[in-house]
């Protein structure tokens, strides 16, 4: 078995975007219950989130930007910039906790606590710009997590595989020109899509050319078409980049009963997703992975893909009920 961290704190569930929200604090909810009733709580290593230092935030997110989303909060306001962008007063720190969680996750593997992560983290992150708030994310967790491991622990190479149904514009932007990260995303075709980002076209910028792969879907594309995918095209160009270390942007939203996209992945669709990038992983990277959670709004969905999830970082049998 291997040692499986998982970041988790009851705080998470303090950020309210409002009850007509998608990304509510049920999501977390529903993770938690179904790893408690599996038993697979008691098997991985409880990680303690902590607040990412402001140092560390402003090395990717505006000043200005962070002190008007601390100062929206603090009024009380119920969105921030955009409408999608639902707030309540404990957002701000809730956020900073999100994307120290991936840090502690960083923490904890580097120092040889832990072989790998997934951090139960929310609000979201990957579609955060440097200084903008967009689709419910407000500090772009998993990118946060990558500039930590490159200039607190000195790795040289991360890869990032973003397989939210979403486009991660964030992500991308914030590195498209750093040719020490990759940036691979498998989402439904930005045509159909928010946020309209995404194109094949989009491979990085000046020294980051080549170091951002799309890989966007038609309409109801499904696991046949996203595994051909990542097979061959993805892993390949992977391999060549030789990460140190692997972060995923999981969304569980690519799914066919996912109520905010129109993609038909399935529940095995994932597990075989998981292990591709896990093996990746071990070639090159001494198994050093972290998943963060992106989106994924069907509970019963997002409870069955996250238990798959962990099963194959911990290496134990998956439940095929």
């Amino acid at each position: 078995m291997r040692r499986t961290g998982y970041v988790y704190d009851d705080r998470y569930l303090l950020h309210d975007p409002g009850s007509w929200h998608p990304e509510r604090p049920d999501r977390l909810k529903a993770i938690q219950a179904s790893l408690k009733d599996s038993g697979i709580l008691e098997l991985l290593i409880h990680l303690k989130p902590y607040p990412a230092p402001l140092a560390w935030v402003e090395r990717l997110h505006d000043p200005d930007y962070i002190r008007r989303f601390q100062e929206a909060c603090q009024r009380g306001q119920e969105i921030f910039e955009v409408q999608d962008c639902g707030i309540s007063p404990e957002s701000y720190e809730i956020a900073l906790l999100a994307a120290g969680g991936v840090m502690a996750a960083a923490d904890a593997i580097m120092g040889d606590k832990a072989d790998n992560a997934f951090c139960a983290v929310r609000p979201p992150g990957h579609h955060a710009e440097r200084a903008r708030a967009l689709g419910f994310c407000f500090f772009n967790n998993v990118a946060l997590g990558v500039v930590y491991l490159l200039e607190n622990f000195g790795l040289e190479r991360v890869a990032i595989v973003d397989w939210d149904v979403h486009h991660g514009n964030g992500t991308q932007h914030l590195f498209e020109a750093d040719p020490r990260v990759f940036y691979l995303s498998l989402h439904e075709d930005p045509q159909y899509c928010y946020p309209g980002t995404g194109y094949r076209r989009e491979e990085g910028k000046g020294p980051g050319k080549g170091f951002t792969l799309n890989l966007p879907f038609p309409p109801h594309s499904g696991d046949e078409e996203y595994l051909e995918a990542l097979r061959n095209e993805g892993l390949p160009r992977l391999r060549q980049f030789a990460p140190q270390f692997v972060m995923i942007s999981a969304g569980f939203d690519a799914h066919a009963k996912d109520p905010l996209a129109q993609m038909h992945l399935t529940r095995s669709g994932y597990r075989e997703m998981t292990r591709l990038v896990l093996d990746l992983a071990q070639e090159s990277a001494g198994g050093r992975l972290i998943t963060v959670l992106e989106g994924g709004y069907n509970l019963e969905v997002l409870e069955e893909c996250v238990e798959d999830h962990l099963r194959i970082l911990l290496d134990i049998p998956l439940d095929h009920s």
